[in-house]
Parts: structure tokens; sequence; C-alpha cells
């Protein structure tokens, strides 16, 4: 795993000049040298009162990657673990909601041209101009906090990202809750952001899922229910895994990620 570091902005607070940490999972025969190669990109942000580098330090998610790229379930891929709080540290809960509804400057502005400047993705620089044309090779997925960063990722960059993840979580683009205590006005959002891009049925994908024993079950699930009501959204570009058993932990993200991963990317071979 590489540290990183990039500039960025607080954009909850000013947009006061910042340094922000990332951590960044290299597949197994990467070359730094090898100017040639291209791979899928992946970044997977953490939930309330967590930290970027959790996922490898209190989950299995790097033996989970080397052995599916291993037995070929997946492609290679880069996965970049990164945080939307300025200090990397857990916050009280009105700061970090204010981060987490602002994250998607940060993405756009700060971490996705300073990481695919760095490493082989299928962008040719990290201009947004290449980024968008590469979005058929990048994914986002996030976890509780970070599902709801998730889904502001579809909201405000979904010219730059083609497969979604959220895991536990709803939007909360027209309230805090509001996918599902505002179901319909946060589709209509959706709705509005697809039809305003000109995007197609197939332009998008989105995994998203959750466990019969998550408190948080009842967010996601309202929203996807009434996203399937919407020309915009159907089974085949739209799936809810909901986890027989399975609570609000980094146990059941382990399993989301497994099942999740094999449906991003299409094959190159």
């Amino acid at each position: 795993m590489e540290e990183v570091t990039y500039n960025s902005k607080d954009y909850a607070d000013a947009n006061q000049d910042i340094e922000k940490v990332a951590y960044v999972y290299l597949p197994p025969g990467y070359d730094v040298d090898d100017e040639s190669a291209s791979y899928n990109i992946l970044y997977l942000i953490h939930g309330w009162r967590m930290t970027a580098e959790d996922f490898f330090q209190y989950s299995d998610l790097k033996n989970i990657l080397d052995h599916m790229i291993e037995n070929g379930d997946i492609e290679p891929l880069i996965v970049v673990t990164l945080t939307f709080d300025a200090e990397n540290a857990p916050q009280d809960f009105s700061r970090s909601e204010a981060e987490i509804r602002n994250f998607y400057h940060d993405f756009r502005n700060d971490l996705a041209p300073y990481i695919e400047e760095r490493y082989h993705t299928y962008a040719r620089s990290g201009d947004v101009a290449d980024l968008q044309a590469s979005r058929n090779h990048r994914a986002f997925v996030g976890f509780s906090g970070g599902s709801v960063t998730t889904w502001s990722q579809f909201q405000h960059n979904l010219d730059l990202i083609k497969y979604f993840g959220p895991m536990s979580g709803d939007s909360w683009e027209v309230e805090v809750y509001g996918g599902r205590d505002n179901s319909q006005a946060t589709v209509d959002l959706f709705e509005q952001v697809v039809t305003e891009g000109g995007y197609d049925i197939s332009d998008y994908q989105i995994y998203a899922a959750t466990g019969t024993e998550d408190f948080a079950q009842d967010l996601i699930v309202t929203q996807v229910e009434e996203m399937w009501t919407r020309q915009s959204f159907d089974q085949g570009n739209l799936t809810l895994n909901i986890s027989t058993g399975s609570s609000h932990d980094l146990i059941a993200v382990q399993e989301y990620l497994y099942n999740m991963l094999p449906t991003f990317f299409e094959k190159t071979n």
C-alpha cells in the first residue's frame, strides 16, 4: 500500500487550502515504468468516524483483491481508499455531514486529477476531458457515510464515473436521510442529471448493498425501490443486494465488495 498526500481545499469551510491523505493499492505485477499499461480504478470511501486507512487496517481488503485477481475473478485494478474529512480523523456529525455533502468537489478538482496523473489508469492525464473520456474504467464505492458520498458522485460527477457501489446509505442531496424520507424528490434529481447529461440507461451501473441486520437498511432500500419506478433505472443497471444476516460493519463490506467487483468493468480479453 502506498500512502499519498495531495493538495485540496476544505470545501465545507470557506475553501481553505489543506493537504489530504489517501492510500493506493497497486495490483501484483504493476510496473511503474510501463507506460503502455492501463488499469481500471476504483475509489473506496469510508463511513462516519472512520479514516482513509481503515479498509486496509481493519479488513482483509488487500488479500481479497490479491486472491480475486489471482483467481481471474477480476482483472488487475488500482484501488484508492480516501477520506471526506479534512483531517482524516473522526468528527462530530454536523462537521462530517458538511464534508460528506461537499466531497464531490474534492474528487473532481483535486483527488482524481492527482491520482490519475501519477498512476497507469485509462486517463491520458488528470485533465477533466481525459477523465471524462475514460469514465468507463472508473468506479466509486462507499460505505455508510461514504455511501452518501457515492450517491453524491452520481449526482455531480456522472460524467467522470460509470460504476457506483453505495453500501448502507442513502442520498442526502435533498436533506439528511432524504433518500428514505424524501425519495421522490431525491430520485427526481437523479433523473434530471441523466436527462440533462444525455445519458443512456446503459451509461451507468449501480450495485447497491445492505444487510438484513443493518440499521441503515431502510435508507437505501426505500430509495432504490423508488428508483426502480423511473425510466432511468431498471434491474439491469441498478442492482440491490440485501445480504441475510449482515450488519453495519466491515465484515459485510468485504462480502459486498467480493460480490460487487466482478460486475464492474468490461473485460478487455
